[in-house]
């Protein structure tokens, strides 16, 4: 049980840390609930911090059941087993992408403030989110990074199992520091798993400005 995200990132950099190979790399928060975890790693392994912009796509009426995601670039990734089971209708997915769509757009502006994002090309990325489910946009983030960076490490502080080991096939490695069985939801090993603000994700990405691979001075405390 992790007090919050942002504990829940300190216990997990020292996971992180412990990888050889990491210089130059750079750590990308899932927003928004991934940025306080990754802002932790990345500060702890004094690497650069950005965020990757991807949306879960949730079934109308369960917002928390993903039934795919979509990430930036246009990936969409869909879990065909969530689609079939509520006879999810193409015109309702096609609807929920573009919302998906436009949301990114609004965070894209929101989140970065006109900065442009990291450069990933031929960097090891290491993909952050505050907890693994079903893996769907986690799945979809690792697909919009694959083409081009040099080795894509997934790392989160809790998740289910079987989703890490399926995620394993996809990326070069899987950093899941915690896989409670039964696990039902994320949230659930959280103390405070209160829903992570623009605003929060704003201070923190504005406080890791000019720091990353130059070496960090301490950043923010919260």
């Amino acid at each position: 049980m992790f007090r919050d995200r942002r504990e829940a990132g300190k216990v997990l950099s020292r996971d992180v840390a412990a990888l050889p190979g990491l210089e130059g790399g750079v750590v990308l928060g899932l927003p928004r609930g991934g940025v306080p975890v990754a802002y932790e790693v990345a500060r702890a392994c004094g690497l650069s911090l950005d965020v990757l912009l991807v949306r879960k796509l949730g079934v109308p009426g369960q917002e928390e059941l993903a039934m795919g995601a979509i990430a930036s670039g246009g990936i969409v990734v869909l879990n065909r087993r969530i689609l079939h089971s509520v006879r999810i209708s193409k015109e309702t997915l096609c609807a929920a992408v573009e919302r998906a769509k436009q949301e990114m757009e609004r965070q894209e502006r929101e989140f970065r403030g006109g900065r442009a994002a990291i450069e990933i090309q031929g960097r090891t990325v290491i993909l952050v989110d505050d907890g693994l489910a079903t893996g769907a946009t986690m799945r979809a983030a690792a697909r919009a990074v694959r083409p081009v960076a040099r080795q894509v490490i997934v790392a989160v502080p809790v998740g289910a199992e079987i989703t890490c080991r399926d995620l394993a096939g996809e990326v070069d490695q899987v950093i899941c520091h915690e896989t409670p069985d039964p696990f039902e939801a994320v949230g659930n090993f959280y103390r405070d798993f209160e829903a992570t603000s623009d605003e929060e994700v704003k201070e923190l990405m504005n406080a890791s400005q000019g720091r990353g691979d130059r070496g960090w001075d301490g950043g923010l405390e919260l």
